[in-house]
């Protein structure tokens, strides 16, 4: 059984979780796009970080930024390669937009690798599953053509 709960990015257990997901994206694009956070950055303002937690301990994360515009961004999204193709990645997603609806957020928003960096694939195919649309640059960013914004409406259908 998994358990998923607010944490310090920082602290001695998670900041090598946080530090596995740095260099993963350290590898997977260009430099001059990586927009990764390391564990200062998560536990910054506007910022907050959640871990999955197993028997063993933390095995994936996930965060999130409030923006000024309503939204909240989601970043740093990782789940261990030991751990991986368990469902931990989509029930890190639907915690934080369970979470962000609650809280009356308009929207998830977040920037990702873009198709021509296969690293993402498995990523963006769960985004897309969740509901997640491609959009244009999102609060913050400027368009790349190594990255891909995607945006999640919370405001219910009427």
């Amino acid at each position: 059984m998994v358990h998923i709960r607010l944490a310090d990015p920082t602290s001695d257990g998670v900041r090598q979780l946080v530090q596995a997901h740095f260099a993963h994206s350290e590898t997977a694009g260009p430099a001059e796009s990586n927009h990764t956070m390391d564990a200062q950055g998560l536990a910054g303002p506007d910022m907050r970080f959640w871990a999955v937690y197993n028997d063993s301990g933390p095995v994936g994360c996930g965060a999130l930024k409030t923006l000024p515009d309503g939204t909240a961004e989601v970043k740093s999204v990782h789940v261990l390669s030991s751990e991986r193709g368990k469902g931990l990645a989509r029930e890190i997603m639907n915690h934080l937009a369970n979470l962000a609806r609650a809280e009356g957020v308009s929207a998830l928003v977040l920037e990702t690798g873009a198709a021509h960096l296969g690293e993402y694939d498995a990523a963006r195919k769960l985004y897309e599953a969740l509901g997640y649309a491609y959009c244009g640059p999102i609060y913050g960013y400027e368009a790349d053509p190594n990255s891909a914004f995607m945006r999640l409406d919370l405001n219910p259908k009427a």
